[in-house]
């Protein structure tokens, strides 16, 4: 994830504060001297750091912390507000045009990602059920024209091309034209990169500028190439006036400094975020959502709205209720997995739990996606009525089952171990819970988990 260095030791620095029972002033500089030393390493804009620094000083040493039952816990109230403040205060939402249809330009240098997010951007649209049109512009690279067709056609969006003879500009204007003559209310035009900032390139975007009067003109930044990225949203907004920006790459190894310089030094609000390669909508960015994110305060929200659009609610439900009869098969177990994993890499999910930042540190905790293939391998080297009734798992049908899924017998006879552990805790839970709650409050849980009991991945 994005921020991970900085999230660790902004965590480690509130964690300390946290203990206290009462702040000093010596307290809270101390503090901020590690926050700013923090935002530095994570390559966020001199300035930008300087100006934040100076902002939550003056709030925290302004209150009366020594009159706080959780001083600590004030400071870090404060630091997550200037942080929000920071990267926008609240999502900004796309602008729609007085009449449609709404135009879109895709700015950016060459490699931040513009024809993928332009895909993405297409895809969310789609999704909320408006008509895109996408408008190959980028007559330079080669294959970029083909590469936005190959997008369009597999998230159902329409591309219009000229080929790579005709002008941009005239390719822009065609594009519009064709929009509204064919109803589409929302059109995208990817446009040509370059590896760096040139006169030929801000000429052909002004002028296409100038042809379309775009509504938005959204600036695709690479969040890993950090402070550069402030120095090309600067430049680009000297010349364009952007509305916006879309930051890639936000799942990389990336120290996240541009997330949190690029509004504060263009005025500019990041309205997109966008992780991985594969067509997924774009995400809107919700700065009051990273900065918990950041202070390891999980981001839920996002969470619940993910699994709100990817897991079936009766499902989800039936799920539920075989678990609490212990009527759980290995079928369920399966489909359990294939309705988790549409939510996304299991750790950018443990990433939106309170908490968990500090669990992915510890030595011992590892998400291992290949072990969960593993797994998933072997429910589906099965029958029917094993996956149903795993107590007729003898010898020889689980040597099958190892041969059938690349396993060893051993991981195995591990998964059914750990998947009838499952069931009997989950028996146990179910019948410990009393009309408001366990039975016996926190005590009645503590002893509940079969010894070394481990889940199956």
């Amino acid at each position: 994830m994005a921020f991970e260095g900085l999230s660790s030791r902004l965590q480690n620095v509130f964690g300390k504060l946290r203990g206290k029972g009462k702040v000093t002033e010596d307290d809270v500089n101390e503090a901020m001297r590690e926050v700013r030393l923090a935002l530095l390493e994570a390559d966020v804009n001199f300035k930008v750091v300087k100006d934040f620094i100076a902002k939550v000083k003056e709030r925290a040493i302004g209150l009366e912390l020594t009159k706080s039952f959780t001083p600590g816990m004030v400071v870090v109230d404060i630091v997550n507000k200037e942080l929000t403040e920071l990267m926008g205060g609240t999502n900004t939402k796309l602008a729609k045009a007085n009449k449609p249809p709404t135009v879109i330009l895709m700015v950016g240098l060459q490699g931040a990602g513009k024809t993928t997010s332009s895909a993405k951007l297409a895809k969310l649209l789609l999704k909320e059920k408006h008509k895109p049109l996408m408008i190959a512009g980028d007559i330079y690279r080669p294959a970029a024209i083909k590469q936005l067709q190959v997008l369009g056609e597999q998230i159902g969006v329409p591309v219009f091309t000229l080929g790579d003879q005709t002008s941009p500009v005239e390719i822009a204007r065609q594009g519009l034209q064709l929009a509204k003559d064919n109803g589409h209310d929302y059109v995208i035009i990817d446009t040509a990169g370059r590896l760096h900032i040139d006169e030929a390139l801000m000429t052909e975007l002004r002028d296409i500028h100038e042809a379309t009067k775009p509504d938005e003109v959204l600036l695709v930044v690479d969040a890993m190439t950090g402070q550069e990225a402030v120095n090309v949203a600067q430049s680009f907004h000297s010349q364009l006036e952007l509305t916006g920006v879309v930051l890639t790459k936000l799942d990389g190894d990336t120290r996240g400094g541009a997330a949190l310089s690029v509004k504060a030094v263009t005025g500019c609000p990041i309205k997109f975020a966008a992780t991985g390669e594969k067509i997924e909508p774009l995400e809107p960015f919700h700065p009051e959502r990273m900065a918990s994110r950041i202070l390891g305060m999980g981001d839920m929200l996002s969470l619940i709205e993910k699994a709100q659009t990817a897991i079936d609610a009766e499902k989800a439900a039936e799920m539920e209720r075989k678990m609490r009869t212990a009527e759980f098969t290995f079928e369920d177990f399966l489909e359990q997995m294939e309705q988790v994993r549409k939510l996304g890499p299991l750790d950018q999910l443990l990433d939106m739990m309170p908490g968990m930042g500090k669990m992915k540190d510890m030595k011992n905790f590892k998400v291992d996606e290949k072990q969960i293939g593993r797994v998933e391998a072997i429910v589906k080297s099965m029958t029917k009525e094993e996956k149903r009734k795993p107590e007729i798992l003898n010898h020889s049908r689980r040597k099958r089952i190892a041969f059938g899924s690349g396993t060893s017998v051993a991981e195995v006879n591990r998964l059914i171990k750990q998947f009838d552990d499952m069931k009997k805790m989950m028996k146990q839970f179910s019948s410990m819970m009393g009309p408001k709650g366990p039975k016996g409050g926190l005590k009645g849980l503590k002893g509940m988990l079969p010894k070394g009991m481990k889940f199956p991945f």
